[in-house]
């Protein structure tokens, strides 16, 4: 049974964001990871041509979108031969991650283990399932009655990037453990540091982390930030045949199924690898700006090896430097918000305009005199 759910965390920020908004050169807004830049006028045509949709669409997907799927895989996750029936589009990634233990009906008996450092939705759909969510990085320290495991990488907030011998060995000790691993890798192609620097990172589906069995192993992608599509909720997931088939059929009686127009999208937007990569040298300019702009105001950037965070300490608590930054008319994001153990840290996003990243390294050189 669904128990009382916590606040949304956000909402502690109007306070914060008021203080930034009355900065005289305005608000300049670091704290949400919202794409926006535009999306591709492909995709959007291909939108547009699809709008005819006067069918049902199917949860699978149509076949052209699992081929598109599974093509994208091979090519850029280096992985090959996913079946049809191995991948399945979601609406967004977020509903798949706040729904999953639901869907593969754990309980109060059953631990989700979920990285230290979290975007809050893991611990959110344990709620959902009334399981108990561990917040753990090592493998070691998983409980026995653990029946999920998620892993974020890139992560949000860290942007830390597991390996191949990470995941290998968090596969192993979740098939110990008989529970589903599931990695959520929607920030795989923005890697900065090599050896990702011209490729995407690690994916948890490749031979080297599963061998040529993904049983029990699930990967969680969407295109909300490669391909500026957070407005289309267009995601998938694939691994695993019988737990994607299981999660077909839950999607079929409830009717989770992605509007017919946003496959068609979607289609294209897998098939184009250069729009992709245009967009990631956009986020590296801003990247490049932004990061030194804040060593030099104090912070130590921590991780960060990939994705659209920079994730900061200037050896504070997270709601003075929160405050700091405000007055600045900076918004950033509390470390707080992803858990409790980085009570000193702040997330930066990197999806402000240029004009607002190059506002923010202005303000930052007076920041650390204030």
């Amino acid at each position: 049974m669904l128990g009382p759910l916590p606040d949304y965390p956000w909402d502690a920020m109007a306070p914060y964001a008021e203080e930034a908004r009355a900065h005289p050169d305005g608000i300049v807004d670091l704290s949400i990871g919202s794409p926006i830049d535009p999306t591709p006028r492909s995709i959007r045509d291909a939108l547009a041509a699809a709008t005819d949709a006067h069918a049902y669409p199917t949860t699978v997907g149509t076949p052209r979108l699992r081929s598109a799927i599974s093509s994208w895989f091979e090519r850029r996750r280096g992985v090959a031969g996913l079946a049809p029936g191995e991948v399945l589009p979601t609406i967004g990634s977020k509903e798949l991650v706040a729904w999953l233990p639901f869907m593969l009906g754990l309980g109060e008996s059953d631990a989700v283990v979920h990285p230290r450092a979290a975007y809050p939705t893991y611990a959110m759909g344990a709620a959902i399932a009334g399981a108990q969510s561990v917040p753990s990085d090592d493998p070691e320290e998983w409980p026995s009655n653990t029946k999920l495991v998620w892993l974020n990488s890139p992560g949000n907030p860290d942007g830390r990037v597991l390996s191949i011998p990470q995941l290998r060995l968090a596969v192993m000790r979740a098939r110990e453990l008989g529970a589903v691993i599931a990695g959520d890798e929607c920030y795989a192609e923005l890697g900065w540091d090599a050896p990702w620097v011209d490729a995407p990172t690690p994916c948890i589906l490749d031979s080297r982390v599963v061998g040529q069995d993904r049983s029990g192993v699930l990967s969680v992608y969407s295109l909300s930030k490669q391909s500026n599509l957070a407005g289309y909720r267009a995601a998938f997931i694939a691994g695993d045949s019988l737990i994607i088939s299981r999660l077909t059929t839950v999607r079929k009686h409830v009717g989770m199924i992605l509007p017919a127009p946003v496959q068609e999208a979607m289609v294209v937007a897998l098939e184009d690898d250069l729009h992709v990569r245009e967009q990631k040298e956009r986020y590296r300019a801003r990247r490049d700006i932004l990061k030194p702009a804040l060593e030099a105001a104090g912070f130590t950037i921590d991780a960060s090896q990939a994705g659209l965070y920079l994730w900061a300490t200037e050896g504070r608590d997270a709601w003075e430097t929160i405050a700091r930054l405000a007055r600045h008319g900076i918004l950033a994001g509390p470390g707080t918000f992803y858990g409790d153990f980085f009570p000193r840290h702040v997330r930066f996003s990197l999806t402000s305009p240029d004009r607002g990243i190059a506002a923010a390294a202005q303000r930052l050189a007076q920041f650390s005199s204030t």
